[in-house]
């Protein structure tokens, strides 16, 4: 890109940073600089905003794919799962695999790259996917924004790379906002074989957040995965756990599941902070707009890609890329300390797709 071109989009940003804030929060906030650090030595890349910790960019030897982890609010409370990295007490220790805000699905060309976690006998995770961290290409802070560009293999149980992964993070933020977007380009190698997405419960981008904005539930329940397999999750303590789902279809809390939306928020009282988590998804995405596999005991998700599922088979996509082919998936995390507004998430969504036009 010229440096004219970097430049534009700079400017481009900071101005849709600006819309953003005065959509979610009112009013016009100064943007804030934001830190980019690798530390290859330790597996990580941290982020900072304004000089405190927002995420980090991690892929542990005890993970099957990298993961952006811990996750948190302008005021900085943590608003992610600390299971199975960094548990925390009187949190749920279901579905491992379920860690900070990640990409993967659950059937690429038959082989599951989801539902892979330490958890797994060694003969299970031997059928799995794993998403092998490759390089960091860029890694660049900035007074308004920070950026990171990440290379990435998805490796088949043979040891074949099925796709070539290359994902932009833009980080950013305001005295009471925290944006990540997230750009993530998957590619058939030109020697690789066709990729076929089977319709498929899991996937695409996925979110565990902390107990506080999970959905109360009295009773325990059970829940499957895309091969059947039954995962229970125990009913718990529901004192401080007040989260509700928004979609921008004007549906609420369970509702939410397997419905089609431009975006989805989910809004709670996290400690002494009004918290919401808006996910945006990008009007260029495959199968937009994305179903939402929005669960009450905080798995938050967006998947386009299983759409015979959740339309009970009246719908299929089968997306499929042939050697040398590739797909784009583009969509914004807003993390904003203040309580839930329809119009201001819409706004929002307008915002994100002004930015990233076809």
């Amino acid at each position: 890109m010229t440096n004219r071109g970097q430049s534009s989009r700079t400017r481009a940003h900071t101005a849709i940073l600006a819309a953003l804030v005065i959509a979610t929060s009112g009013s016009l906030a100064a943007a804030e600089s934001v830190e980019v650090t690798p530390r290859p030595e330790e597996r990580r890349v941290d982020i900072r905003i304004d000089g405190e910790p927002f995420t980090a960019y991690v892929w542990p030897e005890r993970l099957a794919k990298p993961v952006l982890f811990p996750l948190r609010s302008a005021g900085g409370t943590l608003v992610t799962r600390g299971y199975p990295i960094d548990p925390r007490p009187g949190e749920r220790v279901d579905h491992p695999h379920h860690v900070g805000l990640w990409l993967n699905y659950g059937d690429v060309n038959g082989v599951d790259f989801w539902n892979n976690s330490e958890a797994l006998s060694p003969e299970e995770a031997a059928k799995m996917g794993t998403i092998h961290h490759r390089a960091v290409r860029s890694a660049e802070g900035g007074n308004d924004r920070g950026t990171l560009e990440v290379e990435n293999n998805w490796i088949m149980p043979d040891g074949s790379t099925v796709l070539q992964e290359s994902t932009r993070f833009v980080f950013a933020g305001s005295e009471d906002t925290r944006s990540i977007d997230r750009i993530t380009s998957l590619a058939v190698p030109s020697d690789g074989k066709r990729v076929l997405f089977a319709d498929n419960k899991e996937g695409v981008l996925g979110l565990r957040v902390t107990r506080a904005l999970e959905a109360p539930s009295d009773k325990p329940e059970v829940f499957t995965d895309g091969s059947g397999k039954p995962t229970a999750v125990a009913a718990l303590n529901n004192e401080g756990v007040n989260g509700v789902y928004h979609s921008s279809e004007g549906l609420e809390g369970g509702a939410v599941w397997g419905t089609r939306g431009r975006w989805v928020a989910l809004s709670g009282r996290v400690q002494d902070e009004d918290v919401v988590l808006l996910i945006l998804d990008h009007p260029g995405n495959p199968g937009h707009p994305t179903y939402w596999h929005a669960r009450g005991y905080g798995l938050f998700a967006a998947n386009p890609l299983g759409q015979k599922v959740f339309s009970e088979g009246r719908e299929e996509l089968g997306l499929a890329l042939e050697p040398g082919e590739s797909t784009v998936f583009r969509h914004r995390l807003v993390i904003l300390s203040d309580r839930f507004s329809a119009e201001r998430a819409d706004a929002a969504w307008k915002a994100f797709a002004a930015e990233y036009p076809d």
